[in-house]
């Protein structure tokens, strides 16, 4: 029996050869060369799969010698085409190097990394400044029932103020529904929680309304909760101020004004001196004023079906917008863009 190399494998004499391969592997200038010369030899109807396949048909004592001669065929066009390949990309990374601008003491680019959303740095950063006030923090569920989300924060069936929430209802018997606002979970807490008690709850909330610059059928509020003895007006404006401090780095004058809020009794809106100008501007409306939070004393009914007894116990609320915020820190035009997912305006951040 002949060697592979000899021009005569088994008793073909015009199979090809190892060194007519190579040959061919050699000559090749590309990848898809490389391919060709790959499946002409070890492709399914390669010369490799012939000689296999011609076996059965060989006699009984030469069998053994064919199988070993495909086999060694195999082997030696395999090596030879990965040592092509290499010299391939050996080549193109010398032409690259000849090339002019090439300096390879450069490192390499930095792979990309993320950063937080907006959002999460804010939310964060209050939740750490709570926390150094002594508060909790607390979560609670999106979909929420009726009850929860209405009637405990004394909000009836019948109320007007239901007119006002915009509420996605869940499909079913109308008793779910995604919630409107982050205050259920204040009833959970009185629930759950003994006073004195001082918590916030930040999280996602649902309005079915139309959207434009400064309103989303998604944002997110931050409420807060104190519960304790002989609680007053001027606790909760310490507070509001603390956490003013917080935010903007500094003291900023504040003024309440009344305010309707079905689950506090008195209710105000807390208004902050623009942090941005001293004469007016856009973000104050030349008012030199920012709307920033509604807050107030807690209803005492609201106590109730927490199951806190609001003659021995008082309590102050506030909700605090994160998207305007977020959109006042940054100078954002349009609440849209927080939750669109746009990578070229996240990346800012």
């Amino acid at each position: 029996m002949s060697d592979p190399e000899s021009g005569d494998a088994g008793n073909d004499s015009s199979a090809p050869t190892l060194a007519e391969a190579e040959a061919k592997i050699l000559a090749c200038e590309s990848s898809e060369a490389l391919k060709e010369v790959e499946r002409e030899y070890v492709g399914k109807q390669g010369v490799v799969a012939r000689l296999l396949a011609s076996i059965p048909d060989a006699p009984p004592e030469e069998r053994p010698e064919v199988g070993k001669q495909a086999n060694i065929l195999k082997k030696g066009v395999q090596q030879a085409i990965q040592a092509r390949q290499q010299g391939l990309a050996d080549a193109r990374v010398a032409t690259e190097r000849e090339g002019q601008g090439f300096d390879p003491s450069l490192p390499p680019p930095r792979p990309q990394r993320g950063s937080l959303h907006p959002l999460t740095q804010v939310t964060r950063e209050l939740e750490d400044l709570f926390q150094s006030m002594g508060y909790r923090i607390l979560d609670g569920p999106e979909i929420e029932t009726d009850y929860y989300n209405f009637e405990a924060l004394n909000i009836p069936a019948d109320h007007p103020a239901r007119d006002s929430h915009d509420t996605f209802f869940c499909e079913g018997d109308g008793h779910l529904v995604l919630r409107t606002h982050t205050s259920p979970v204040q009833i959970r807490a009185l629930e759950n929680l003994e006073p004195p008690l001082r918590v916030v709850i930040p999280g996602k909330v649902f309005r079915h309304e139309s959207t434009d610059a400064s309103h989303d059928h998604t944002f997110h509020q931050m409420e807060g909760l104190v519960v304790d003895r002989d609680i007053s007006v001027a606790h909760l404006i310490g507070a509001m101020k603390t956490l003013l401090r917080g935010i903007f780095d500094r003291d900023l004058e504040v003024r309440l004004r009344p305010g309707y809020f079905p689950f506090v009794e008195p209710g105000f809106e807390l208004d902050a001196r623009c942090p941005f100008c001293e004469e007016g501007c856009r973000v104050c409306k030349r008012t030199r004023w920012i709307e920033l939070l509604p807050c107030g004393l807690v209803h005492p009914n609201v106590l109730r079906a927490g199951g806190v007894d609001p003659e021995e116990w008082g309590a102050f609320a506030f909700g605090l917008g994160l998207s305007r915020l977020v959109m006042l820190r940054h100078a954002i035009d349009d609440v849209r863009h927080l939750l669109g997912g746009d990578i070229r305006f996240l990346e800012q951040f």
